[in-house]
């Protein structure tokens, strides 16, 4: 145990010297930045190339880890009910910051144009509904479809849960090597992480350059300002309250993830990382870790979700229409109801945006003043997402150890 822990803080360390010397090269030298942007894009490949089979492996091996349908139902009300929790707390926490602090001064939107977000074809739940069900398990594998990939994975370890034992038992020797393999090869790649974050950050601050951060510099502090305060004062709470772990203690054992999160911007890259560490040196169990992180990478947005909070009603005050509480509790509703499954949907923030935007009745046009800082957002909202999985991972591993 004390050498996995001297191993992440090693690691840690290089991280965050990576970050920094990432952040300096960038500045310096912009050009020759932009350059070596595919040393971080295949730093992200490899982590993704695992996901997949890591993600259906783990999922089934849980669930016929949890023995009955039974426990499977109890513990996953108990996942989406403190993923739907978060989502809400940190969406509450953006819409009650905008209206202490409302900046976004009007403009006119003469001039402004974002044909991305118009040719984004129109939303409605039914929709979003229908492409959780995988009509060919083989495309949603090959085209990492993670909801359709969780949902056919669910069903396959259930209905295996009803095979004989003789039955049972290759399946599930082979879907363990599976799991540990990949998280064997996560490993390998892991040691690559310093080089891949100082690719990443350098080609971000190279390719946005310090003029648009500093044009939008209030808008950029409320948004982190909302994640900062979510990540370590309300996750920490909700923590505490539904366990006895010591939250900041925890947050320190597990730091590796949510530094990788803010590297790669990206919840799926950053999974097996979160279930080698939170195994490793925080202490869940691999069965919850494997059945709500996967889950968590996919559903829980607690980043986002505080990020399109702020960014509505920003463009509402640049458009200067003001929203009334009702509507502001519309926003919030959407907001976390859209949570649970727009992850499935390419472009996730881009859709919830658009349809936020159009059912408050808000100019998608205003998008495209925001849009050129969404990368470095980007980065800060991941982190936070997966800050809410690991939070939530070790409240349902506490509970069940206490069974």
């Amino acid at each position: 145990m004390i050498q996995t822990v001297k191993k992440y803080t090693t690691t840690n360390t290089l991280v965050i010297l990576g970050i920094m010397l990432g952040a300096l090269f960038g500045s310096i030298l912009p050009e020759l930045a932009l350059q070596q942007k595919f040393i971080g894009t295949a730093f992200i490949y490899l982590l993704k190339m695992i996901v997949v089979p890591l993600v259906f492996s783990s999922i089934f091996v849980a669930i016929l880890g949890l023995g009955s349908v039974e426990h499977l139902k109890r513990m996953g009300v108990k996942t989406i009910g403190l993923y739907m929790l978060t989502t809400a707390l940190a969406t509450l926490l953006a819409i009650v910051v905008m209206n202490i602090i409302p900046i976004g001064e009007q403009v006119s939107s003469t001039g402004l144009e974002y044909a991305k977000a118009k040719s984004i074809a129109p939303f409605s739940f039914e929709s979003m509904l229908l492409s959780f069900i995988p009509t060919n398990i083989f495309h949603s594998l090959s085209s990492a479809s993670m909801m359709q990939i969780i949902i056919f994975a669910v069903l396959f370890g259930v209905a295996t849960l009803f095979l004989q034992e003789e039955q049972q038992t290759p399946l599930i020797n082979f879907f363990n090597a599976v799991s540990e393999a990949m998280l064997i090869i996560a490993e390998w790649v892991i040691k690559l992480t310093p080089i891949g974050v100082f690719s990443l950050i350098s080609y971000v601050i190279a390719d946005q350059g310090l003029e648009v951060v500093l044009g939008l510099y209030k808008y950029i502090l409320v948004v982190v300002s909302v994640i900062l305060f979510h990540g370590l004062i309300t996750l920490p709470a909700v923590l505490r309250f539904f366990t006895k772990v010591n939250p900041y203690r925890y947050l320190s054992d597990i730091r590796e993830a949510p530094i990788m999160a803010f590297s790669t911007a990206s919840s799926a890259a950053t999974l097996p990382i979160s279930m080698r560490v939170v195994e490793e040196v925080g202490g869940v169990d691999k069965k919850s870790a494997s059945f709500v992180l996967p889950l968590g990478a996919t559903v829980s947005m607690d980043g986002t979700a505080a990020y399109l909070s702020v960014a509505v009603l920003y463009i509402a005050n640049l458009a200067g229409v003001p929203l009334d509480f009702a509507d502001q509790l519309l926003l919030g509703i959407t907001v976390v109801a859209l949570s649970i499954g727009v992850a499935a949907l390419p472009s996730a923030s881009l859709v919830m945006m658009v349809v936020i935007l159009n059912q408050l009745g808000l100019p998608v046009e205003y998008v495209a003043l925001i849009v050129a800082v969404d990368r470095i957002l980007d980065m800060c909202r991941t982190s936070l997402n997966v800050t809410s999985d690991l939070i939530v991972t070790k409240i349902i591993d506490e509970h069940e150890k206490r069974r």
